[in-house]
């Protein structure tokens, strides 16, 4: 569950100053426009990869799939942005975007659940370079304790998650447990004071209005991939 429904709302008002532009009363930010500004932020980066000094809000919409209105709309909660007939400069939106998800800066992640998932999950090279650093491992397998994992970390026993989080000042947990362990992991993270978690594993976690959490599920995917190969496609 992410929070609550009044922990959700409460989450979804916020206020930002850009270079002098103040939101002077309280905005709701649409879940959506922050997902949709991750995707601009991927694709101006791939644009200044390619030498783009400049890019219209058509050719941005057009790269992400949505329509050039709904650049400017979600644009236009945080600042304002780019110039009229000109367009927006990459290097600058770039960076006006990674100040706005609050990812000009490095977070400190945890992860519980060193299997397969929890393996591939630490070594995503993306990581590292978008400033997310997996600080500590966990498990509660005997067999897996204490060995090291390919990025350095040595696998720490679950019961050390309380001190280790207070030490390395861990600000997100993930977990890729199995579903019959992720409840009492989420608890783990809630009591040693880590209110953001990115859970993997195919349950829904029970957590209080204070703590966010992103569930990730493959298989819900499929689901909705199958759904429009048989209804949309006729397969």
């Amino acid at each position: 569950m992410d929070g609550g429904k009044a922990g959700l709302q409460n989450r979804q008002v916020s206020t930002f100053n850009y270079q002098g532009t103040c939101m002077t009363k309280t905005t709701k930010i649409p879940k959506a426009t922050i997902t949709r500004l991750s995707i601009y932020y991927r694709q101006i980066e791939l644009l200044e990869f390619d030498g783009y000094r400049m890019v219209s809000s058509e050719k941005l919409a057009w790269l992400c799939q949505v329509n050039s209105a709904q650049v400017r709309k979600d644009l236009g909660y945080f600042g304002e942005f780019g110039v009229r007939g000109v367009g927006y400069d990459v290097i600058d939106l770039q960076a006006q975007i990674k100040k706005i998800l609050a990812v000009n800066r490095d977070w400190n992640l945890a992860i519980a659940g060193i299997g397969n998932l929890g393996s591939a999950f630490m070594e995503h090279q993306n990581l590292v370079t978008r400033g997310f650093k997996c600080m500590a491992a966990f498990d509660n397998d005997p067999r897996k304790i204490g060995e090291i994992t390919p990025s350095g970390l040595k696998i720490k026993d679950i019961s050390e998650l309380d001190q280790t989080i207070d030490e390395l000042n861990i600000e997100i947990g993930v977990i890729t447990t199995p579903p019959s362990a992720a409840q009492a992991v989420a608890d783990l993270f809630i009591d040693s004071q880590v209110n953001a978690i990115l859970n993997f594993s195919p349950t829904k976690i029970q957590v209080p209005d204070c703590c966010m959490v992103k569930n990730v599920d493959f298989t819900v995917r499929l689901d909705i991939l199958t759904y429009k190969l048989h209804h949309e496609i006729g397969i």
